[in-house]
């Protein structure tokens, strides 16, 4: 059976907007100028673009953020919907395969025209921190497939560094977090995979914007509140730590948005890989940090 690609891929953004995640936007504060509103109705528009049934995963990039941007105006979710089109192309793909497996098939047939049409979506989506590249900058036409584009900014891009090189961080890290949560704990599933990925290595987009120190020193902060989340002794205090982190980084104006977009990611690989027919253990109204429905 095929699963519900559009209601998944809401589900997954939903449950990462509830989610406690310092730095990055979320329903328990606001930040960097965007509401949880502008997230949750992203979401929705984009939803039917990156679902729909046959298409090149460029023109699902495209459609979805055509769809954001006229219905909040901003840039709220291009990384989520770079990450997610190979993700719900490959959802059609023969279920036989592993869907990491399926993934790769699907990367391995980008073509220019995929390129063309996410070049022009990055464009639209004007992305703050993107500057120029030295190589396939997106400012300019297309020369080569999407992969191969992708390849080049591997190094500079964790985004990027999924196309080339077969998704290693959504399956390898997020997703495999996901899969190991037996429930019952104090941080929910969003928060769990957010956290592994902001203790995992620099958050790119904060590389872009505050440079290779910011993102360092944002990467040994997270290891050290993380500590001393899963060191302490009650639910109570664990949350404290992530809240005073929030606040702490979005007086800085730091957003970890990359580790927020691979969380995304991971949500919806997960629910494509656990239920070929709903909601692949993500509630499609998203949950509470406290894994409570939302209304």
């Amino acid at each position: 059976m095929v699963p519900d690609v559009a209601g998944l891929f809401v589900a997954a953004c939903r449950a990462e907007m509830m989610a406690l995640k310092p730095g990055n936007v979320h329903v328990h504060a606001a930040g960097h100028g965007m509401t949880v509103a502008d997230f949750l109705a992203s979401a929705d528009v984009a939803a039917p673009e990156i679902a729909r049934a046959g298409a090149p995963v460029g023109e699902r990039v495209f459609g979805a953020v055509r769809a954001t941007r006229a219905a909040v105006g901003c840039n709220t979710n291009l990384g989520i919907l770079l990450l997610a089109a190979p993700l719900a192309r490959a959802a059609e793909l023969t279920a036989s395969w592993p869907l990491q497996d399926r993934v790769c098939a699907v990367l391995e047939e980008l073509t220019v025209c995929d390129a063309e049409a996410t070049y022009a979506a990055i464009r639209l989506a004007a992305p703050g921190g993107l500057g120029h590249a030295a190589e396939h900058d997106v400012a300019g036409p297309a020369t080569v497939d999407l992969r191969t584009a992708m390849a080049a900014a591997r190094s500079r891009d964790r985004i990027a560094l999924q196309y080339a090189d077969g998704y290693p961080d959504v399956f390898g890290i997020g997703v495999a977090c996901a899969r190991a949560m037996t429930g019952g704990g104090s941080l929910s599933m969003a928060e769990a995979v957010y956290l592994e990925f902001l203790t995992a290595f620099p958050d790119s987009h904060v590389r872009r914007k505050q440079g290779e120190a910011g993102a360092a020193a944002l990467l040994a902060e997270a290891r050290e509140v993380r500590r001393r989340v899963e060191a302490a002794q009650s639910a109570a205090v664990r949350r404290e730590h992530l809240f005073v982190f929030d606040a702490r980084l979005k007086w800085q104006g730091v957003n970890p948005g990359t580790s927020a977009d691979l969380t995304v990611a991971s949500l919806f690989a997960h629910g494509l890989e656990g239920d070929r027919s709903g909601n692949g253990g993500l509630e499609a109204k998203g949950e509470r940090y406290d894994g409570r429905p939302v209304p």
